[in-house]
């Protein structure tokens, strides 16, 4: 299994993947693994007992989501080389330009279509922080609030990737339908990490 030192070694390396799109995966399941810590911990507390279904389905719902945006960097990386293949498809006839540019065009619109899928992982991480809440245990509630932010920056980054992929597309339909769903998780993401840091924020002053 790869370290996290080997792998942000390979981040921090000429090569161009991984990129910013495995990142924000990683920075996804981060945030996703802590929730899963903190309803571990809430559920093994007799003091939570009567929140200790909600915190066992927390659990579970976390780990999932670590696990999906774990598989989710590798496809993000694999996508972004099948662009990288597609780019370097001869191009000296009209026949081979074409070829490239519909080969492109496939490659560019699954580029998109990866981090989108993992945004709305992202989101989800940002939901069962928000749920968290419910599970009054202050002790436990910046490791929350850091949960909600690494699920915000994942949603945010994806986004970044996805709106790079739509300016080299041509297909207007698939930008929209993808420009739609992102801007959906955008604006959710943004009221529920606002609402998470406001209770947060009331817990620590208290």
């Amino acid at each position: 299994m790869e370290s996290v030192d080997d792998y942000l070694t390979q981040l921090a390396s000429e090569w161009p993947t991984p990129g910013g799109g495995s990142a924000a995966t990683m920075v996804g399941a981060a945030g996703a693994a802590l929730v899963a810590m903190v309803n571990r911990i809430n559920s093994a507390n007799p003091k939570y007992a009567a929140q200790a279904a909600l915190a066992h389905a927390l659990v579970a719902r976390a780990d999932d989501l670590r696990a999906e945006l774990q598989r989710a960097r590798a496809r993000d990386e694999a996508a972004f080389d099948r662009v990288v293949a597609a780019t370097a498809m001869p191009k000296s006839s009209d026949a081979e330009k074409a070829t490239r540019r519909a080969a492109l065009e496939i490659a560019l619109n699954h580029a998109a279509a990866e981090p989108l899928l993992a945004a709305q992982s992202a989101l989800e991480v940002l939901r069962l922080a928000a749920e968290s809440l419910n599970i009054p245990n202050k002790n436990l509630i910046s490791d929350i609030g850091c949960a909600a932010e690494f699920a915000a920056a994942a949603l945010a980054a994806c986004a970044y990737n996805v709106r790079i992929n739509h300016r080299f597309m041509k297909d207007a339909d698939a930008i929209e339908a993808q420009a739609n769903a992102l801007a959906r998780y955008e604006r959710e993401g943004n009221a529920l990490q606002q609402s998470i840091r406001r209770a947060v924020g009331a817990a620590l002053r208290s």
